[in-house]
């Protein structure tokens, strides 16, 4: 059995820069029927599950209807919220010996940083207990995680992003194939972008732009007058509105009701420079010392269901790696499924969102704030 368990975790753990966490031998990790009954019924003893999520009230409407009726007994809190700040107030909970929130889900730098850096969560392992969850062949990649150790994670949505968004009235997509496009004199003042000094899209774009261009061409993208946001929803309208041309690092959530009104607004293709991978807000940690331990396994296994994952998908547009769930659809919001379109070895290159790029990360953040005007 020893030797069996460590010939699946060697498979699984194909590269020394995967982001992919030590799976278990079937026999070793899971639950019985019987057992996975006893859970329910302690988690409905408990009476409640309170889970941090994005600041989406579409996720919020769908998860909460759903997962109550499938586990009545069991009350779903959600409270969405930026994840900085849901993680300033988990922390700070948790160094004055408040226990609230039993599980949280958001983006990997944060979850780096402060939730698995700040050493207040359990590894996800001990809370996956159903079939459907814990077999691999259900997950493209099997089991990922981006936190070093591989135990405190767990990585459900993986998807290239089209985070160069254009009016189609006052671009056109032709017009901008490259990196250096944007540098044309034509769209001073007209290229918007989410505060790359933030955790977010913009960020993230940042950041390949540091991989794939360097800290000299990003002196001159700013000489372009960039009009930067730090509010996603307010940028998208004035894009909407023609008093940007384009916009970077805006979600694809975010335009999603645009687009649906029929707006002028629309992903750029990927430039010739290519993309970058990440999980967007798809990205699940257990708190230490959680209030409701019971309901908490019964939320993630349904979450991490084909049940949970399509009202993820279907709610924030960010496609999951469950194989079972369709995700062709959101290529057309700019979330490409890496699952639908490139190899687990492709995405070991291009992700930005594993502890193992945070070297480099933390460079390209130390640049935008050197360079950003205050």
């Amino acid at each position: 059995m020893a030797r069996s368990r460590e010939r699946h975790k060697r498979v699984v753990c194909i590269t020394a820069v995967a982001i992919l966490f030590l799976a278990f031998a079937p026999s070793s990790w899971g639950a019985s029927a019987d057992e996975w009954k006893k859970v329910v019924e302690a988690g409905k003893k408990e009476g409640t599950v309170v889970v941090s999520i994005p600041a989406s009230s579409e996720l919020r409407k769908q998860m909460e209807g759903i997962f109550e009726q499938r586990f009545p007994g069991i009350d779903l809190e959600l409270v969405p919220g930026a994840a900085s700040a849901m993680h300033r107030r988990i922390s700070d909970q948790f160094a004055a010996g408040v226990r609230y929130f039993d599980v949280h889900m958001g983006g990997a730098l944060t979850m780096i940083t402060g939730f698995v850096g700040g050493q207040i969560v359990d590894p996800i392992e001990p809370n996956l207990l159903l079939p459907e969850v814990t077999d691999t062949k259900n997950w493209w990649g099997g089991h990922m995680a981006i936190d070093k150790e591989k135990r405190f994670t767990y990585l459900f949505s993986a998807f290239l992003v089209a985070s160069f968004w254009h009016n189609t009235k006052a671009a056109n997509a032709s017009e901008l194939r490259s990196y250096d496009d944007l540098l044309d004199p034509k769209w001073k003042g007209k290229i918007g972008w989410l505060d790359p000094r933030q955790p977010g899209g913009g960020s993230g774009v940042w950041e390949h732009m540091w991989r794939r261009k360097g800290e000299d061409y990003l002196k001159r993208l700013v000489t372009q007058d960039l009009q930067l946001s730090r509010d996603s929803r307010v940028m998208a309208e004035s894009h909407a509105k023609e008093k940007l041309a384009v916009t970077i690092g805006v979600s694809h959530y975010t335009y999603r009701s645009f687009v649906s009104a029929g707006l002028p607004v629309s992903p750029l293709p990927i430039f010739k420079e290519g993309t970058y991978g990440t999980a967007g807000s798809g990205v699940l940690v257990v708190i230490k010392n959680r209030p409701h331990p019971n309901a908490t396994k019964v939320f993630v296994n349904w979450l991490l269901g084909k049940e949970g994952q399509e009202v993820w998908t279907k709610s924030m547009s960010q496609p999951t790696r469950r194989r079972d769930v369709d995700t062709d659809w959101t290529a057309k919001l700019g979330s490409i499924a890496a699952k639908d379109n490139i190899s687990v070895e492709k995405w070991n290159e291009v992700e930005q969102i594993s502890a193992d790029t945070e070297a480099t990360s933390s460079a390209a953040a130390k640049g935008a704030r050197r360079l950003l005007p205050n």
